[in-house]
């Protein structure tokens, strides 16, 4: 790890990942998101949020590097960093993804083996889960990200690839990011069960009556958001958590 090295973070996900890297005092500046480990947000600078961010704090902080991700960051902020310092957008959409950027952060930030580590749990606890799930049979699924208006993860999302590697087939699959859509839509389909995302609607219980006129015999169920949607270490325990999913399905 070299000390001089300073990183402003603005992927809570990919801050946690920068933590398990051995970077953690090479970070400077965190969003008020980056909950993981749950020290950072008082140890470092909180520079905003993942879409409102103070760039005279990011000024003073004098970063050599910036991380930001296509999704979670906007246009505009990527902008007005690349003016400050070296910024570095990811665009993950599959697990081979987020291995390139570990295997990237590894060499900017001088964490091979670390890295490696990393990575090659990763291939393992995959490996396992994959021989684990593929007898199991596959469910048709709707995941819901936000309430009123009601949206969902589709395609070419991280979320719908985990959703796959668990054999649950979307059942908007054939619809593109997130979109709205009203909950008669539900009728339309042949749904196995409906997952409430923790994040970033902080589904509850007390949501589940809203699905009542449209889910008779269909589980409603509440899901880690973290596991779902995290890119970097997280996917570590994620797939622990993916069986304990599956069998209360």
């Amino acid at each position: 790890m070299i000390q001089k090295l300073r990183i402003i973070c603005l992927v809570p996900s990919l801050t946690e990942l920068l933590v398990d890297l051995g970077l953690e005092e090479n970070i400077v500046g965190v969003t008020k998101f980056c909950v993981h480990p749950e020290n950072l947000k008082k140890d470092k600078v909180i520079v905003g949020g993942t879409k409102n961010i103070n760039l005279e704090k990011i000024k003073a902080l004098k970063p050599d590097f910036i991380l930001c991700n296509k999704e979670e960051n906007t246009k505009e902020i990527v902008e007005n960093c690349s003016v400050i310092a070296t910024t570095h957008v990811s665009d993950l959409f599959t697990i081979e993804d987020v291995i390139d950027l570990i295997k990237y952060y590894a060499t900017i930030f001088h964490c091979k083996k670390k890295a490696t580590i990393i990575i090659d749990e990763l291939r393992n606890t995959i490996k396992k889960f994959k021989l684990y799930i593929k007898d199991k049979s596959t469910l048709k699924v709707v995941y819901f990200i936000w309430k009123k208006p009601w949206m969902i993860a589709a395609n070419n999302t991280f979320i719908n690839h985990l959703l796959e590697l668990n054999k649950f087939e979307n059942c908007f699959k054939n619809q593109n990011r997130y979109p709205e859509i009203i909950l008669e839509d539900l009728e339309l389909k042949q749904v196995d069960a409906i997952l409430l995302s923790s994040e970033p609607y902080p589904f509850k219980e007390n949501d589940f009556s809203d699905f009542n006129n449209y889910t008779e015999n269909i589980k409603v169920v509440l899901v880690d958001g973290e596991y779902f949607s995290w890119y970097g270490s997280r996917l570590l325990n994620a797939f622990e958590y993916f069986k304990e999913l599956r069998e209360k399905l």
